[in-house]
């Protein structure tokens, strides 16, 4: 195992200097752990699990007791697969600074690795313990696919955390997540290339599904340069819930203006037909056995009428003079897709969730994020609703575009109020307000965006609190 230190900071220099600190690391990475004190000063270091992943530990000079268990974000097959302990740098060295313990694993493999990213955490967890000591308190919290890995970690080990914090979470879980990535370019082949012969599943392989990504996104380009194929694409993104502001490089647009709404759709399912729809659909695919998604018997008129971008589907139809009812008639006499049924139980087991919390957890999402739409939280608040569990779980929402991009006072805020909640057994005030005045408190040169928002309902729910049946699967 590799010990090293953390060079910016005075005190991890100083532990670094100290030879009975670096003796000691070495005596805890051979075995015994000794009890954690709170003057512990540990600074940094790295190790190896029996799985192959990778671990990494960043422990304060002063430990409050607290320690983070971070889950990271979806990293593709074949990218880098670095242990990471916080989402951020800025906001490690902000809970460092507070005293905080962070651990987290790299996942043995990248791609859609839950199985391995649930036991991985846990052994980082065990590292954690073994190297510091037992921590008075554990709080699991990741971004992204992180925020699943976390929700799992939450449902199914409880007994191993005191609370979690998921933010920006695939939280609506692996089967609705699939299904709802595969509903806009099921709908932009219809539409814009229904000759094509362009396969959205089932694929034999990386190239396979390189290819028809490349035929679809042709497809995309050529139709935003009409009105009618600039309204088709904004009827595929409500599908996806995907808002019409997602960058936060620009600039928000008025709620009237649908031509700006709509270039922002376009931006972002340009970016899901090149990445999530294709080559990460199919490293999932290889693993499930075969497809997990599937949309017959769903009916697109029914999740268009209940998407907030309605309105903007309308009108950019009636200004191309093109019919809306008949494209989604043309949806629905377009032959469907089904699931394999082995592959359909893979992705219930890596994951579908329950909503069975028994410990609190707080969620935490950006209003205009187009990659994990925030209508996902509305899928996981029904699935605690439904499970009896809903005085466990809070959710807030930050007014920022993007996926991801909260500040790092944003980021504190949300783990003091979870913490909070674990010490007193009450939520206490969740409210925007009193969650900006904690982030500012956290760290003032930074953001602090908490804002009153309800998403609408999530366009294709999967749990296993009620799961719906799909018809006909093979």
């Amino acid at each position: 195992m590799r010990t090293t230190s953390l060079a910016a900071s005075p005190r991890v220099r100083r532990a670094r200097g100290t030879a009975a600190a670096l003796a000691a690391l070495v005596s805890m990475a051979a075995g015994a752990a000794p009890t954690a004190r709170a003057d512990t000063a540990v600074g940094h270091f790295e190790g190896t699990l029996p799985s192959g992943a990778a671990y990494a530990v960043d422990a304060p000079e002063h430990w409050n007791g607290t320690v983070l268990l971070f889950s990271h974000g979806y990293r593709p097959a074949g990218s880098p697969n670095p242990a990471q302990t916080a989402p951020d740098d800025a906001a490690r060295k902000l809970l460092l600074k507070e005293g905080y313990a962070l651990v987290g694993s790299s996942y043995a493999t990248t791609g859609w690795a839950v199985e391995q990213a649930v036991p991985d955490q846990l052994g980082a967890l065990d590292a954690f313990t073994a190297r510091v000591g037992a921590a008075r308190r554990t709080l699991a919290w990741g971004q992204s696919y992180g925020g699943l890995v976390t929700t799992a970690l939450a449902e199914r080990h409880a007994d191993r955390i005191d609370g979690s914090l998921s933010m920006c979470g695939l939280v609506h879980g692996g089967v609705a997540n699939w299904n709802s990535t595969l509903d806009p370019v099921f709908a932009l082949r219809t539409l814009l290339a229904p000759h094509s012969g362009i396969r959205l599943t089932g694929f034999r392989g990386q190239s396979e599904a390189a290819a028809n990504a490349r035929k679809l996104s042709a497809a995309l380009t050529g139709a935003q340069s009409t009105p009618t194929g600039r309204a088709r694409i904004a009827l595929a993104a409500a599908l996806h819930a995907v808002p019409g502001w997602n960058d936060p490089k620009q600039p928000r647009p008025a709620p009237g203006d649908h031509a700006a709404q709509q270039a922002n759709q376009y931006a972002a399912l340009t970016g899901l037909v090149q990445a999530p729809a294709f080559s990460w659909r199919q490293e999932a695919e290889a693993r499930a056995g075969g497809s997990m998604s599937w949309n017959t018997g769903v009916d697109y008129s029914a999740i268009l009428a209940r998407s907030s971008q309605y309105e903007e589907v309308k009108a950019l139809y009636k200004a191309a003079g093109h019919s809306l009812e008949a494209d989604l008639d043309t949806l629905a006499a377009a032959p469907r897709l089904k699931a394999d049924r082995g592959a359909l139980a893979y992705m219930k087991r890596n994951i579908a969730f329950t909503g069975r919390l028994t410990k609190p957890q707080l969620n935490i999402h950006t209003t205009g994020d187009a990659l994990v739409p925030v209508r996902a939280e509305s899928a996981y608040r029904s699935t605690v609703t439904r499970a009896g569990r809903g005085a466990l779980f809070r959710q807030a929402y930050v007014g920022n575009a993007g996926h991801c991009t909260f500040s790092p006072a944003e980021e504190l805020a949300a783990v003091h109020v979870t913490e909070r909640r674990i010490a007193t057994g009450r939520w206490g005030d969740t409210s925007p307000a009193a969650l900006d005045a904690e982030a500012r408190r956290a760290d003032p040169t930074t953001a602090a965006r908490y804002e009153p928002f309800r998403p609408g309902p999530y366009p294709r729910p999967y749990d296993l609190a009620s799961p719906p049946r799909p018809p006909r699967q093979r």
